[in-house]
């Protein structure tokens, strides 16, 4: 069981991100959070934060 909370707080974080981002370029409608600059620039940190999860959940993982 170990890594497994890293790793889906990781993937999680990842698709969350993905969505803000795709939101903030104003490729999605209908959401108060469409084409808004602020989640088109927070939705990739967002990513790369869950990207950091992942790895980190892997390695522990593997141990």
């Amino acid at each position: 069981m170990r890594g497994w909370f890293r790793l889906t707080l990781g993937l999680l974080a990842v698709v969350i991100g993905t969505l803000w981002t795709v939101l903030g370029l104003g490729y999605v409608e209908g959401s108060v959070m469409s084409d808004q600059r602020i989640w088109a620039m927070v939705g990739p940190v967002l990513v790369l934060f869950g990207l950091a999860g992942l790895w980190w959940g892997m390695r522990a993982r593997r141990r």
